[in-house]
C-alpha cells in the first residue's frame, strides 16, 4: 500500500496544490488563468520530457536552457534572410539537434566519466555562441507568420502550444512504451553491465537519449519563440533546473532506470501552479526559488523511502517463500 501510494505521490501533490491554491487565490481556477499555466509550462514539459529520457540512462543534460536561447538566435537570423515558417523552424531544430548530438557523441564516444562534464561545456558554449551571434548581443524582435500563429492560436480554450505539449509526449510514450529501444533505455538505466551483456547497443542508445533531449530543447524554443514574437540569447535561463526538477519531482531517479513520462509531466505542472499561485498571492521570485527547492528536497526523499520499501518488499517475499 505504501509503494502504491508512492506511486500516486506526484499526482496527489499536485492535487493538494491545485486545492490550495484555489482556497487562497479565488481567481486561480478561472478559464483565462488555466490557460496561462498551460502556455507557461508548455516549455519546460517539452524540454523536461527530453531531460526524462537521459535521466533515465543515469545521465543529465545541463545544457538545455543554453541550447534552447541559441536555437531560437539562430531562428531569428534565419527570419532576418528569409520569413519562411519552415526554414525559421526548420533551422531551430536543426541547430538543438547538433547540439544534443554533440553532447552525446562526446560524452559516449569521449569515455567521459559522466554527462554532467560536457553538457556543463556546452552550456557555456551555447550561451556564449547565442550572445556573439545575436544582433547587439540583445533580443531580435520577429518571427514568421506561421510562428506567430502558433503562439496565439487556441483551441477550444486551451492554447495551441498544449497540443504541441501533447504530441510530443505521446510520440515519446509510443517510442518508450511500444518499441524495443523503449526497454533498452530502462535496462540501459537499471543495469548497464547487464545491458552489454544481453547485447543491447548501449553507446547509440545513449547517444540517442541526447539527440531527443536536444531535439526537445529545439521545439521548446519554437513554443517560446510564437509566445513572445523574438529571440533572445538570454531565453531559457535556469530552464535545465526547472527541467531537471520537473523530472526528479516526477518520481525519476538519478540512479536510472526507474520514471514515468507522465509523471514528469505532472512535475512541470506542479512548477507551472506553484509559480502561478504564488505570483497570484504577489509572493516574492526568491521565495518562490525556496519552495521548489523544498519540493526537490521532499521528491528525492520519497525516491529514498520508495527505494528502502522496495527492498524491504522483495525481503519479505523472500521469506515468504521459503
Amino acid at each position: 500500500m505504501a509503494l502504491a501510494l508512492l506511486g500516486f505521490g506526484p499526482l496527489l501533490i499536485l492535487i493538494a496544490l491545485i486545492a490550495g491554491a484555489s482556497l487562497l487565490t479565488p481567481n486561480f481556477l478561472k478559464l483565462g488563468n488555466i490557460s496561462n499555466i498551460m502556455a507557461q509550462t508548455s516549455v519546460i514539459a517539452i524540454v523536461a520530457i527530453g531531460q526524462h529520457l537521459v535521466i533515465l540512462t543515469r545521465g543529465i543534460d545541463l545544457s538545455v536552457g543554453a541550447n534552447l536561447a541559441l536555437a531560437t538566435v539562430v531562428g531569428g537570423l534565419v527570419f532576418r534572410v528569409t520569413d519562411s515558417t519552415v526554414l525559421v523552424m526548420g533551422a531551430m531544430l536543426l541547430s538543438a539537434v547538433t547540439v544534443g548530438a554533440f553532447n552525446g557523441i562526446g560524452y559516449v564516444y569521449g569515455r567521459l566519466p559522466h554527462a554532467f562534464i560536457i553538457t556543463l561545456a556546452t552550456l557555456s558554449i551555447c550561451r556564449g555562441l547565442a550572445l556573439q551571434f545575436s544582433v547587439n548581443h540583445t533580443t531580435m524582435r520577429g518571427m514568421p507568420d506561421g510562428i506567430v500563429a502558433l503562439g496565439s492560436s487556441e483551441i477550444l480554450g486551451l492554447p495551441g502550444s498544449f497540443f504541441v505539449v501533447l504530441g510530443v509526449a505521446v510520440l515519446v510514450l509510443v517510442m518508450t512504451k511500444g518499441m524495443v529501444w523503449g526497454r533498452w533505455i530502462y535496462a540501459v538505466g537499471g543495469k548497464p553491465e547487464s545491458a552489454v551483456q544481453m547485447g543491447i547497443p548501449v553507446r547509440p542508445v545513449l547517444v540517442s537519449t541526447y539527440v531527443l533531449a536536444g531535439l526537445c530543447a529545439g521545439i521548446g524554443a519554437i513554443v517560446l519563440s510564437a509566445r513572445t514574437q523574438a529571440s533572445s540569447p538570454l531565453y531559457g535561463n535556469l530552464l535545465e533546473l526547472d527541467t531537471i526538477a520537473a523530472v526528479i519531482i516526477g518520481g525519476a531517479s538519478f540512479l536510472g532506470g526507474r520514471g514515468h513520462l507522465g509523471h514528469a509531466l505532472i512535475g512541470a505542472v506542479m512548477i507551472g501552479v506553484l509559480r502561478n499561485a504564488l505570483n497570484l498571492m504577489n509572493v516574492n521570485v526568491f521565495f518562490q526559488m525556496i519552495a521548489i527547492g523544498a519540493i526537490i528536497l521532499l521528491a528525492v526523499e520519497a525516491d529514498v523511502l520508495r527505494g528502502h520499501l522496495e527492498a524491504r518488499t522483495r525481503a519479505l517475499q523472500a521469506t515468504g517463500a521459503r
